[in-house]
């Protein structure tokens, strides 16, 4: 008969307080780390039943948690390789003390390290954390071993009794404290369950125990009960009345474990929708199954990303061994793969004794290394292989696409030459078919716009001189054009309202019979009229003659105060004032009839409505008015009509 009390062995005082507190970052973290324990113990076992040394149990591997609400308790149950009572002592006792570490070493050339999951000893006493006490009922699979229980109270005391317990394997029961009483909540269990062990190896199965008991009398109860059976009896009769079979909470051979030729694409999206909540269908993913230079697999999926950008980030959920660690370690995930959703299972991962963080490793950023190349790659693939497709991806992926050129130098260098230009007229381009039809009529010249509607004019003008236009409408395209153009020194980037290019510039026309007078004489009438300093005035020949006016913008001071609204910080980068140009088309008759008045200095009143109008229709083809500009407008549109039909304004 077993019967000792005794202290545990600490090298550290007050440790539990730190284990209790500290330790881990959530609470509901010490199931996944007893359920792992679970596994671990079924993966040793499996191990010797391999080896010949022990007996496979006869109902097949599983894990069981349950919970009792009235005793406050809650439980998870193996049928693993089990404990003898100094076994107990070794690796319950002594804090730190690995038992995987200890099976591995004792079998190291029969067995597989990477398939035994608990590594760090430190992951039983995560039950403290919720708990007032603790025990663990355990029996050895070791021939004529005696079944042991010891029970700890979160202090450094400690009993280990013997046991009635037959059944090969471990029990671990939590007496819940008060904080951890939230825990008896089967759902609470459930959803636990499906977060951090949704993957594991081996069957868990949750024990729900009766059905819930209502708050109606015995009596009124039964005598209810059989009114019910009384009226479903004969409907009742011909049904199986065999209990279901109970279903795990897990899937033990998730869809990364699995080869990608043996994967249809039907499986892809259903995995996708089931891990990731997400009805809408992934326009593709990447199968990472790779064994050297080191274990990874995992799924990465390209979501419909357009309309979340600089809203939402993606979901990758990284695994060690199917068991859940956290999401979106940056440290393995690089940054701009951020907006995609993925799993990702490296058993090499260094993490630290949580199981939540890495360590600082340089194996770690080869991982990200590799993962970087592997998207890449498979951009690249699609690119090539299923050029439609990738175009009409496009819409979706640039954002992101764009994001990792910006931060990831070897991701750029893998995918510059596939970067896809969307045209105005639908049509899509990478850089080097743009620049190789543009060489004869702007050479290096990248002509884009950002907003279809409001920059129409610029874009119908641009179409009729057969110039191609790129769409960029993006919230990253100001600072992706900035990059581009610092990689690419043949490429500049120029917006439709920017300057007005040669080619839809009148060549077979002058402005020579302007005088200089006249020039500075309209400039100096539309800064007054306009209130407008700084208003540059400037006669064109436009190929266009339908177009009376156009403003333009300096293509830089616009770039650098778009930066400073994106920023919002205007210390960093002060607001810088846009440069703008007023040109007036001087093939545009009612541009010439507005010059010729000016000239004879007839009706001062009308010319300055002419050519306040005339800015404000430029204006209106450029950016919307203020409130107070369109209120002035609608004023001089309703004065013109009147003249026009003789009325009389007020």
């Amino acid at each position: 008969m077993i019967n000792e009390s005794g202290t545990m062995t600490i090298n550290t005082d007050n440790i539990f307080p730190i284990i209790k507190k500290w330790l881990y970052s959530d609470k509901d973290i010490f199931l996944r780390e007893l359920v792992s324990n679970g596994c671990d113990a079924i993966s040793k076992h499996k191990k010797l039943v391999a080896m010949g040394e022990a007996k496979e149990p006869e109902s097949g591997y599983k894990i069981t948690v349950g919970a009792d609400p009235e005793q406050k308790c809650l439980w998870v149950e193996d049928n693993g390789i089990g404990m003898t009572a100094e076994e107990l002592k070794k690796y319950i006792n002594q804090i730190a003390f690995s038992g995987a570490v200890d099976f591995i070493d004792k079998y190291k050339d029969k067995t597989d390290a990477s398939q035994i999951i608990g590594h760090f000893g430190l992951g039983f006493y995560s039950s403290f954390m919720v708990a007032d006490k603790v025990s663990v009922d355990t029996l050895s699979y070791l021939e004529g071993a005696d079944a042991a229980t010891w029970t700890g109270d979160g202090n450094t005391s400690y009993t280990i009794e013997a046991s009635q317990r037959s059944i090969t394997g471990t029990k671990v029961m939590l007496y819940l404290s008060a904080d951890g009483e939230e825990f008896v909540d089967i759902h609470r269990i459930r959803e636990i369950l499906e977060k951090y062990c949704g993957f594991m190896p081996y069957p868990i199965y949750l024990d729900e125990g009766d059905k819930p008991k209502t708050d109606a009398p015995a009596d009124e109860k039964k005598a209810e009960d059989d009114q019910d059976n009384s009226e479903d009896q004969d409907q009742d009769q011909d049904k199986d009345t065999a209990p279901a079979e109970p279903k795990p909470v897990n899937d033990t051979q998730p869809l990364w474990l699995k080869t990608p030729r043996d994967c249809t694409d039907d499986e892809y999206k259903a995995f996708y929708t089931k891990v990731f909540r997400d009805f809408n269908e992934p326009l593709f993913w990447i199968h990472l199954n790779m064994d050297f230079p080191f274990n990874m697999k995992g799924i990465l999926y390209f979501p419909r990303i357009r309309q979340r950008f600089g809203l939402n980030e993606g979901h990758i959920k990284l695994f060690y061994n199917q068991v859940f660690v956290a999401e979106n370690i940056k440290e393995v995930i690089p940054e701009f793969l951020m907006l995609l959703n993925g799993v990702l299972d490296c058993p090499d991962l260094p993490l630290n004794v949580s199981r939540s963080f890495l360590q600082n490793d340089g194996y770690v950023a080869k991982i990200s290394n590799h993962i970087t190349k592997k998207v890449g790659d498979k951009l690249v693939s699609l690119f090539e292989t299923q050029r439609e497709d990738f175009n009409r991806y496009w819409e979706d992926i640039h954002p992101f696409v764009k994001y990792g050129c910006m931060r990831e130098a070897k991701f750029y260098d893998r995918v510059k030459d596939i970067l896809i230009f969307r045209l105005a007229d639908g049509q899509s381009l990478t850089l080097k078919e743009y620049l190789e039809r543009a060489r004869e009529k702007h050479e290096n010249q990248v002509f884009y716009a950002t907003d279809e509607r409001q920059q129409s004019q610029y874009l119908r003008l641009f179409k009729e001189t057969g110039i191609d236009v790129v769409m960029l409408d993006n919230l990253i395209d100001n600072n992706f054009i900035s990059f581009m153009e610092m990689k690419e020194d043949k490429a500049k980037f120029q917006r439709v309202d920017a300057e007005v290019a040669d080619a839809i510039r009148h060549k077979d026309e002058d402005t020579s019979a302007i005088s200089e007078e006249q020039k500075q004489g309209m400039e100096k009438l539309f800064q007054e009229i306009t209130g407008k300093k700084e208003l540059k005035v400037r006669f064109e020949p436009l190929k266009s003659e339908e177009i009376p006016a156009m403003l333009v913008v300096n293509e830089y001071s616009r770039r650098m105060q778009e930066m400073s609204r994106f920023y919002g910080d205007q210390r960093m980068i002060p607001d810088f004032p846009v440069e703008e140009t007023l040109v007036l088309n001087a093939s545009n008759g009612l541009v010439r009839s507005v010059l010729q008045m000016e000239q004879q200095a007839r009706d001062g009143e009308n010319i300055k409505m002419a050519c306040h109008h005339l800015y404000d229709l430029a204006a209106l083809a450029h950016r919307p008015l203020d409130p107070e500009s369109m209120k002035g407008f609608i004023e001089r549109s309703l004065a013109v009509m009147q003249r026009a039909f003789g009325g009389e304004t007020e």
